[in-house]
């Protein structure tokens, strides 16, 4: 089962982001476009689109996606694919050392429950019992 995270930057971020664009169109606009013609076309046209997409995600209930991470877990491995851009990254972890490091931390809080009296030795031997099963 792969569960997908869709990422994006801040309102805030892309507020910034929407100025920085607009500054940067009007300098392709009254620059960038008088001084070196073709080129300054292209750049204006990549500013408008960067300001574009910060104001999706800035003002909008549209907001564009700037990253997706995909977790699917097969028996013993989780793995982590993190689409970014042109960019995509996998890596594998073993779920059982996973799990059986969660299991000794929540051993641990197990134990320095007991030994504060704040459960009885049933209540231990019985949760203590359960986390074992899950391994």
């Amino acid at each position: 089962m792969a569960k997908k995270i869709h990422v994006r930057p801040s309102k805030s971020q892309s507020k910034i982001g929407f100025i920085a664009g607009i500054i940067f169109c009007l300098i392709g606009v009254f620059v960038v476009i008088p001084t070196f013609g073709l080129f300054g076309v292209a750049w204006t046209a990549f500013a408008g689109l960067i300001a574009y997409s910060h104001y999706r995600n800035g003002f909008t209930d549209k907001p564009i996606n700037t990253k997706e991470i995909e977790i699917e877990e097969n028996g013993e491995d989780i793995t982590v694919t993190s689409h970014a851009g042109f960019h995509s990254y996998s890596y594998g972890v073993e779920a059982s050392k996973a799990k059986q490091e969660d299991a000794e931390e929540r051993l641990k809080k197990l134990i320095d429950l007991y030994t504060k009296s704040l459960i009885t030795r049933e209540e231990y031997e019985q949760k203590k019992k359960e986390i074992l099963d899950e391994l």
